[in-house]
This record gives structure tokens, sequence and C-alpha cells, in this order.
């Protein structure tokens, strides 16, 4: 790896000053794009995709989200959307610049509340990685058990290879070394996932309340920004009905398919969804 591509460690403060741990690629002073992962990974997800886009001239910036990876956990385990969104409004007025806000799924999820509903953050454009209004909820109940699964955590972090190979068994075996140990935290004599447990009562009543579709609708409308909704080729999370629903509702809104892929689109195709998001990032200009 080289110099270029090592990330630079910074601290950003989210609502209610819960403090977020985020990696850095690129100068201080090119455009700020933020990089926002799903829901039980995190900022690790995004180590292919920083140094990339920082090459291409951007300031790159991916946080753990509140409750995953090294940023605090929430004090009274409430992981409501509303505060996921809060700590985006507020890690987008830390920076000096309106930044393009990527988020894949969660990540997603609360860019497009953080842009949409007031107070508005200033967004310069939104980029939803295999996230629309409306989910398939067989996809979601998919992912729901897995991170449900072995609550106790794994011997070794070779077990959690193996369990993730099994999850995604469209993608390469992860390594154990770099890419998997990432996601993972020591618990006792035990490897556990690298994030609060309690995420996951409220991941599950978000499949799709009622109302919830309308409002991401409304969100995305009233963002009034340039949207680009990238779709996994094979998720079973965003089906292409609902692609296509979401982009005919928002205006601003278009949108790529990245073939081969699920649901962790930049996970499962890299190369892929990078070449899918540059010729919008391109076409914002440079500001």
């Amino acid at each position: 790896m080289t110099a270029d591509a090592l990330p630079r460690p910074r601290t950003l403060l989210g609502h209610g000053g819960i403090v977020l741990t985020a990696d850095t690629w690129g100068a201080a002073s090119s455009p700020p794009l933020v990089l926002l992962h799903g829901g039980g990974q995190t900022r690790h997800a995004w180590g292919r995709t920083g140094p990339r886009l920082a090459a291409l001239g951007w300031r790159v910036i991916t946080p753990d989200l509140r409750g995953h990876g090294a940023s605090a956990w929430s004090a009274d385990g409430d992981y409501d959307l509303d505060l996921f969104a809060a700590d985006v409004r507020a890690l987008v007025a830390e920076l000096d610049d309106r930044p393009v806000l990527v988020g894949a799924s969660l990540g997603g999820l609360s860019s497009l509340l953080a842009a949409g509903e007031a107070p508005r953050a200033a967004a310069r454009a939104l980029v939803l990685v295999d996230v629309a209004h409306r989910p398939d909820p067989r996809g979601v109940q998919r992912i729901v058990a897995f991170m449900r699964r072995d609550p106790d955590g794994f011997a070794a972090v070779e077990e959690a290879a193996a369990a993730v190979s099994a999850h995604l068994p469209h993608r390469p075996r992860p390594s154990a070394r770099k890419g998997i140990r990432n996601n993972l935290r020591r618990h006792g004599d035990r490897w556990v996932w690298h994030w609060d447990p309690r995420l996951l009562d409220s991941f599950e009543g978000r499949m799709d309340p009622p109302g919830m579709a309308e409002r991401l609708l409304d969100a995305a409308r009233h963002a009034d920004v340039p949207t680009l909704l990238v779709r996994g080729g094979v998720s079973d999370v965003v089906r292409e009905d609902i692609a296509e629903e979401f982009c005919a509702k928002v205006p601003t809104a278009r949108r790529v398919d990245v073939a081969d892929a699920g649901h962790m689109v930049a996970g499962d195709r890299n190369e892929h969804f990078i070449e899918a998001i540059v010729p919008f990032l391109e076409g914002l200009g440079q500001p």
C-alpha cells in the first residue's frame, strides 16, 4: 500500500457531541466527499474506495456511524434513524464546504433525511448506494438474521470469515487478516462484530414503517440536489421496480445498476462501483 493510500485519522462530533471516528484521504483544499457505510459495517467498508476517489481530486471522509466501529455508542441504546440523520447534519456543519454525501443503506437513509428535512444539511449532491424509499422486506430480514446470528461471537477470526462467506456466496471469501478483522473487536476471549448489539432493535423496526416511504420521497424532492441511485444488479433489498419508482418521483434523481453486485455494492464490485459514480461526480464540476 502506498503512502497516498493510507488514511489519516480524524475525529468528528455528531449530534449531542457524540464522538465519531473517521478516516480521511486527499488534500485539505480539495472538495469534500463523505462516504457513509451501512448498518453493521464500519468505515473500513470504504477502504478501497476512499483512496481511489481521493486520487481523482476529492477530499474523502469516511466516519464510523454512531454505535459502529471506533465511534461512540448511544448511551441509552437509542439508534433511531433521526439520530443518524442528526449526526450527518452535525458532521456536514463541521466541514468548510458543501460535501457530496455518498451513503450505503443506513448511511444513505441518514443522508437523505439530513439533506431533505429541516434543518437541511448543506449537501452538494447525493449518491444513494442500494437504498431508496422502500426496501424489499425479505432482503432486510435476511441481513438482520445474519446480524443476529452468533450473538456470542467467534472463537477465531477465521470463523467470522466463514460466516460472511456463507452469507455472501457471490463474493470471494474475505481475508481474515485484513478485511474481516477490521469489523471485529475482542470481547473476553471471543471476537464479536464491531457494533452495538442494541442496534438491531432499531433496524427491525425500520423495515418499512407506515409513512416512511413517502417521507423519504419528500426528503429526496426537498433536498433538490443532483441525486444518483446506485443499485446492485442482483440486490434483494432494492428491487428494480422500487428503483424505477424512486427516480420517477424524484426529478433530480437518476439511476445506474452495477452488474453482479448485491446490496453491498462497493464491497461486491468496487471497481465497477467507482466506474458507475465517477461520471456523476465529474458532472458536478469543481467548486
